[in-house]
């Protein structure tokens, strides 16, 4: 992971989203071959996906339950990645959720959402699903 200095002068992570095709996404070099979040202080996870499996019977619907798990205290925008054809959107319960806690949402196909990663500022926290 790479190393930024914030307009404030502050040290931030926040890697760098290299390239994504169908069934993986490269992170800081990396190739992973599976959902990732990433958080505000730049730690790539995997998804819970079976958070909203359980709900829906499909990752492609985020749940409440996987929302608060992706939800970072200060966070003030989330890049969700659709995947590659854009099919994953946020539940009604999930984006409300979101709206409470003052969290932007932007969601679009993952390559828009990878260049839109890779510009944005300030306490963003990323969702990316690799398929579909």
């Amino acid at each position: 992971m790479r190393t930024t200095l914030s307009k404030e002068g502050n040290l931030a992570m926040k890697p760098k989203i290299d390239g994504t095709e169908f069934g993986s996404i490269t992170i800081d070099g990396e190739r992973i071959g599976h959902d990732v979040m990433i958080t505000v202080s730049g730690e790539v996870a995997k998804r819970k996906k079976k958070l909203s499996k359980a709900v829906y019977g499909t990752s492609h619907t985020v749940s409440l339950a996987e929302a608060e798990y992706i939800y970072e205290k200060g966070a003030e925008r989330l890049i969700v990645g659709a995947g590659q054809n854009g099919m994953v959107r946020l539940s009604d319960e999930a984006a409300d959720y979101f709206a409470k806690k003052k969290v932007e949402v932007d969601l679009a196909p993952t390559p828009e959402a990878m260049a839109r990663w890779n510009k944005a500022r300030g306490a963003v926290i990323g969702l990316f699903h690799v398929t579909c």
